[in-house]
């Protein structure tokens, strides 16, 4: 692991002239994309895909606080970078608190199966994910803790090694939070469908190309690395414009071991290790399928042990 000393300033103006090119840009290409024929969604909205990936990479920084160093404004934005995904920031804050200390343990093991698990769910859910079936998931689940919180702790879920431990940090504060954040971001939606005259065939195209975009953005760091908390991601090398796009979030092992250090740093901290392979490279292998697994799993990472992690 690559010692980091010293403060690293959160770019808090860079972050929000950012936030407000993406919220521009997305709503203006929808517009023009339900303005002109159905055709010109397909190209407008690979446009908006890409744009999408960097509002989610905004949206990451926010739940580490590193977005704004003003928490009032850092969830602010949060919030509504999240109506554009759509998704309640609290809900992606918590998650992704978890996915910090489950990180490669059996509760996140998506890429590979045990001898006893079913070989055909495990490819199902597998290809799911690459394909982007996954995101359509969390908008609804989104929604659903907003309204019957329960159930999301009912035995489907906490039978389940995947969903058995992502519920567990949402108390009265949390439930509160995103419902308002829920019902605002449906208020939004609203009033820009309106506001705008979108037509849902082309806002649909739009988000069925990001849906499968940050699919492959999600997991590609993460599979087939060591059973790790903190090591278990790669950094992949990329084209210089999409390190920007993804406020350089390919260096996801950096960002792993230092996940309080802002964006605009995990480069120079990570040149001095190297890159692990190049993006695509290492894509086309996840297309192989899972992998059976080699090796067992870590223990779960103490959120106080998370909480220092410099």
């Amino acid at each position: 692991m690559i010692a980091v000393r010293g403060h690293y300033p959160v770019p808090a103006h860079l972050n929000l002239m950012v936030a407000a090119a993406i919220f521009f840009s997305v709503t203006g290409l929808l517009w023009l994309a339900s303005q002109l024929p159905l055709a010109w969604a397909f190209p407008i909205g690979l446009i908006v895909s890409f744009i999408l990936l960097c509002n989610y990479a905004l949206m990451h920084e926010a739940t580490h606080d590193i977005l704004h160093p003003e928490p009032l404004v850092n969830d602010m934005v949060g919030m509504v970078l999240g109506w554009l995904f759509p998704l309640s920031f609290t809900v992606l804050k918590v998650t992704h608190t978890v996915h910090h200390c489950c990180n490669r343990t059996d509760h996140e093991m998506f890429d590979c199966y045990y001898p006893d698990d079913n070989r055909l769910v495990k490819w199902i859910q597998w290809y799911g994910l690459m394909l982007g079936l996954w995101w359509y998931l969390i908008p609804i689940g989104s929604l659903l803790l907003a309204v019957a919180p329960d159930w999301l702790h009912s035995p489907p879920f906490r039978q389940a090694r995947t969903t058995e431990v992502l519920f567990d940090d949402f108390g009265k504060h949390e439930i509160r939070r995103l419902r308002i954040e829920t019902a605002l971001g449906i208020l939004f939606w609203i009033l820009l469908f309106l506001g705008l005259q979108l037509r849902w065939e082309a806002v649909l195209i739009a988000y069925a190309m990001f849906a499968f975009n940050w699919s492959t953005r999600q997991y590609v760091t993460h599979a087939f690395t060591p059973r790790n908390v903190r090591d278990g991601a790669l950094n992949l090398r990329v084209s210089r414009p999409m390190g920007w796009l993804l406020l350089n979030g390919n260096w996801d092992r950096v960002h792993h071991q230092h996940p309080h250090v802002p964006w605009l740093y995990l480069s120079s901290i990570g040149r001095h290790g190297g890159y692990d392979t190049g993006y695509w490279r290492h894509y086309w292998r996840l297309w192989a399928g899972p992998r059976p697994c080699q090796e067992p799993g870590p223990a779960i990472l103490a959120r106080t042990i998370y909480r220092e992690m410099v």
